[in-house]
């Protein structure tokens, strides 16, 4: 199995400013998340950024690091940029990993790009969950997803989906904000304009829903903790990692 791993990491955050260089255990958030995806079967692992204190933490602790323009909207414009750059070829797999996700297992980059390998009608794949708390479900924080019988995806939302969705029926599933992406969908993917459904959602996967292009979800085979949003995610994530 050949795939990249691309690691976008901006600085600026309403929440947790310079969140990827913040202090885990005496080392940067941004580390450990490298750290994960090296332990993957990834070849290669690199870091995309725009912003030169993230570029010098970076190759301190001897990362691959492209900068990349300022003008970037998004992640996913930031890692097509740097795919571009790597000249990789249309069918390639490029996996993004977001920086805030410093307990990301290795097996689950591995699973999300096995399963876009092994499925050619794909243009994207993804991870899920089930949902196991009735305050989860209704949570608008927690993005939902309903796929089809050979795990297409159908619809991400905010919302509660399905509609009677409960916690005790198993029939919820959480997104996972991991992607592994063909290089010649992801080209397309930064020329499109945001749809309506984005733009109400608040979520970018679904440009690539209104586009057309089929996106595979599977449960992800291991429990993947939460990414670091806020400081109490920050101070959890440091409590786990003490225990390690």
């Amino acid at each position: 199995m050949s795939f990249t791993v691309i690691i976008p990491a901006r600085y600026s955050a309403q929440r947790l400013p310079g969140k990827p260089l913040l202090d885990i255990n005496g080392k940067p958030m941004l580390q450990h998340t490298y750290e994960r995806a090296c332990s993957s079967e990834a070849k290669n692992v690199y870091i995309a950024t725009d912003d030169d204190r993230i570029r010098r933490s970076a190759e301190n602790f001897g990362a691959k690091v492209f900068m990349t323009l300022h003008t970037h909207r998004s992640g996913t414009d930031r890692i097509q940029e740097v795919s571009q750059r790597l000249r990789l070829e249309d069918d390639e797999i490029v996996v993004n990993v977001q920086a805030d996700e410093p307990l990301i297992p290795s097996v689950a980059i591995n699973q999300v790009a096995k399963n876009l390998l092994n499925s050619e009608d794909v243009g994207i794949a993804t991870l899920c969950e089930i949902i196991s708390s009735q305050e989860e479900i209704e949570d608008c924080n927690a993005v939902k997803v309903v796929m089809d019988e050979r795990g297409h995806a159908l619809y991400f939302s905010r919302a509660t989906i399905p509609y009677q969705a409960s916690a005790s029926a198993k029939n919820s599933f959480r997104h996972i904000g991991i992607y592994a992406y063909r290089v010649k969908v992801l080209n397309k993917y930064v020329r499109w304009p945001p749809s309506e459904l984005e733009i109400s959602e608040k979520l970018e996967q679904l440009r690539a829903l209104y586009n057309g292009v089929k996106m595979h979800v599977d449960v992800a085979g291991v429990q993947i903790p939460a990414g670091v949003d806020t400081e109490k995610d920050l101070n959890a994530v440091r409590a786990l990692l003490s225990c390690e």
